[in-house]
């Protein structure tokens, strides 16, 4: 499977990484700090998905930006979001992260405020998306058409991954793997329960698939959901029933170990 490394070591080197580097001190500099600030399922949530959808750019700029947005629904996302009307809109005026702005915001609280008053909430219509066909583009795809539903603007609509048509959905299913995931590292929540850790599928970026290239894991150039296919695919060879678990591993290796360059 790899020009470096046969298939047992290359297992055992890969457990090796994701021991070193899923422990809690991979949060001190991870957005996943922000949704750990919260304690109550749905606060988490809300703040793990606008902090997994502001996830692109250095990561402190990440957590500046999304301390700035998080700052604006007071101390529960989930209360801001239930009550959220459109005399709350004020409050975004002049965000910017990247391309995401004050009106992507609004549109994402309205989509959520949908969600959580008429759809039971967020794990609730992910679930529901896998239970169709029993796959993360199902999950996500469901997520998606909810946005599509209530009439988002295209500009918004770009923020939300399409992996019907091929997007990698890097920062989706990062989102997915904060929720599902088990606690044991205490790194992850592993809040959902109704979508099993086996169907994840790994959040690809520049540096995941730079190491995953070099340890043989990955032969497609781009990185795009058929790349995510084929990493999640090896990658279940070596643990089906937690792949994505080496996210941890191919993230310590890209980032800090500058591997493969």
């Amino acid at each position: 499977m790899s020009p470096l490394l046969d298939k047992d070591h290359l297992k055992d080197f890969l457990e090796e990484k994701y021991r070193l580097y899923a422990t809690p001190k991979f949060i001190e500099d991870d957005p996943i700090q922000i949704p750990h600030r919260y304690s109550r399922k749905e606060d988490i949530e809300i703040a793990g998905l606008l902090t997994s959808t502001l996830a692109w750019g250095t990561r402190k700029m990440i957590i500046y930006n999304i301390d700035r947005l998080l700052t604006k629904f007071g101390d529960s996302p989930y209360e801001f979001v239930l009550n959220y009307s459109i005399k709350d809109d004020f409050r975004f005026k002049g965000f910017v992260h990247r391309t995401f702005n004050e009106n992507d915001c609004i549109q994402y609280i309205r989509v959520l405020n949908h969600i959580y008053s008429l759809d039971g909430g967020l794990e609730k219509t992910f679930a529901l998306g896998y239970k169709n066909d029993l796959t993360a583009i199902g999950s996500i795809n469901s997520f998606r058409q909810k946005f599509i539903d209530i009439g988002t603007p295209s500009h918004t609509l770009k923020h939300v991954p399409n992996v019907l048509n091929g997007s990698a959905a890097k920062r989706i299913n990062m989102f997915l793997r904060w929720m599902v995931r088990p606690a044991t590292e205490d790194v992850d929540f592993g809040i959902w329960k109704t979508i099993p850790t086996s169907a994840l599928m790994m959040p690809l970026d520049t540096h995941s698939g730079r190491v995953a290239r070099a340890l043989g894991l990955l032969n497609r150039n781009q990185n795009d959901w058929k790349a995510v296919d084929e990493l999640t695919t090896n990658l279940r060879v070596f643990d089906k029933e937690d792949p994505v678990k080496y996210d941890f591993a191919l993230f310590g290796l890209g980032v800090y170990e500058k591997f493969g360059l």
